[in-house]
């Protein structure tokens, strides 16, 4: 019995172990790891896909990371992907409404909701059943895991204001759509990011910025533009985390589904961490030099009034060339009044 026992002891040893697998993938964004969504790419994308793929054993990742710029900048984030530059990356739709034209559809109807998990709920519904907002994406070679969105914009200026009208006459950087806001205002837009709103106030390119607590923050803008004029001014969808399609293609179905797990878990923790943080955020500011300046009551709404009809203005050129935008932005808002979201403006009426 013995001898028979260590006879099967050694035909078990002699069979081969299984060999974990590892890939190699590169993950990258045009912003710094601060910046807080970019920063959740490692602490809850990278960590979620890692851990659900250790459960099984068969797959490790190895990440070569490249963040806050060190492949390319915020004007190439989505052909960087597309292109495979790097195999994942942060794409910021702000900056590429030529390419990614119904994705400015919540920047083209501001005010619309002030909760960023219903909005991404809203928009992570839309890019699974919606398929012109997909195939939008998907064109790029690209496949989206995980959706980010803005916190609430606020005014960052380097002299005060009592409401909107002091706006008249200057000049405010904002990230491209996001331009529109100041139609009707008489402030003038300059195009930028949170990679270049620091100098261009400390330079006089502007006079302030359009912009969110999270990511004024860790830019240290309360530094240059220290008076933070309070609106409250709404969330909109700025972009995924996407993977480059044949780099998707090449992964095994383990791996795939690890992803897609991690890239909801994402989106849900984006979402929470804008609402945990704004208000920190804010309150930090003001602990570092930062004035607040609650405006009165009815100054957004006001705002909001006197924009043109922007909606109208971005949908009816897409129109025209055969892209569903009027059909896209009525499913949109009529998700966010679903969800229980009553929109300042109705655009699509």
């Amino acid at each position: 019995m013995k001898l028979f026992r260590g006879a099967l002891l050694g035909a078990v040893l002699a069979l081969p172990v299984h060999a974990q697998e590892t890939i190699n993938l590169t993950v990258a964004s045009s912003h710094p790891t601060v910046v807080p969504w970019v920063g959740m790419i490692q602490s809850h994308f990278m960590s979620k896909t890692d851990e659900l793929l250790a459960e099984a054993g068969n797959y490790q990742i190895e990440w070569n990371d490249a963040f806050g710029g060190q492949l390319y900048k915020a004007n190439a984030t989505l052909t960087s992907v597309e292109e495979g530059i790097t195999d994942v990356g942060w794409v910021f739709s702000f900056l590429e409404q030529a390419k990614l034209p119904l994705s400015q559809a919540s920047s083209n109807a501001p005010f619309a909701t002030s909760n960023p998990p219903v909005l991404l709920d809203v928009m992570e519904d839309l890019i699974e059943n919606n398929e012109a907002f997909r195939n939008e994406w998907e064109q790029h070679n690209l496949k989206v895991l995980g959706l980010t969105a803005t916190d609430l914009y606020d005014f960052y200026l380097k002299d005060p204001i009592t409401g909107i009208d002091d706006l008249n006459g200057r000049k405010i950087s904002a990230p491209g759509v996001l331009g529109n806001w100041l139609r009707g205002t008489g402030a003038n837009a300059v195009d930028g990011a949170l990679t270049t709103y620091y100098t261009d106030v400390q330079t006089g390119v502007s006079d302030g910025v359009l912009s969110l607590a999270l990511g004024a923050l860790p830019i240290k803008l309360y530094e240059v533009a220290p008076y933070i004029a309070r609106f409250d001014g709404g969330s909109v969808f700025s972009g995924a985390v996407a993977i480059n399609r044949d780099t998707w293609d090449s992964l095994p179905d383990e791996v795939q589904a690890a992803m897609i797990e991690a890239g909801k878990y994402y989106t849900a923790s984006h979402g929470q961490d804008l609402v945990d943080r704004h208000e920190f955020a804010l309150n930090k500011m003001v602990e570092l030099g930062a004035q607040i300046i609650e405006m009165p009551e009815g100054e957004t709404a006001k705002w909001v009034g006197k924009l043109p009809n922007i909606a109208a203005d971005w949908a009816a050129p897409l129109e025209d060339r055969g892209i569903p935008a009027n059909a896209f932005l009525a499913a949109y808002l009529q998700g966010l009044r679903d969800a229980g979201e009553t929109p300042l403006r109705d655009w699509d009426k």
